[in-house]
């Protein structure tokens, strides 16, 4: 039973790939620091915004922790890590 687990679990990561995630920390105002989750669209030069903090932080590094706190919950399973379903684009072409 359990190496058919295995086996559905590999048939769906190799069905699905990395989303591409980050986390950055802005301060619009002197001292207000906040941590805003991106994700890359198709284009990979275009990131939209997935998430930010509601409160502002005293420090670069507090809103970054708390960020990184943050895109880590959006991983379901840490092993695998984020997946996306879909055609992995950096796979090799087939043909």
């Amino acid at each position: 039973m359990c190496d058919i687990r295995a086996n559905l679990s590999k048939a769906k990561n190799s069905m699905s790939h990395l989303r591409h995630l980050s986390v950055w920390v802005d301060e619009p105002d002197p001292g207000r620091f906040f941590w805003v989750l991106h994700e890359s669209t198709e284009d990979a030069s275009v990131w939209v915004d997935m998430e930010s903090s509601a409160e502002s932080f005293v420090s670069w590094m507090e809103a970054f922790n708390a960020g990184c706190i943050a895109l880590v919950r959006q991983v379901p399973d840490e092993q695998h890590g984020p997946r996306a379903a879909g055609e992995d684009e950096d796979a090799a072409p087939v043909g």
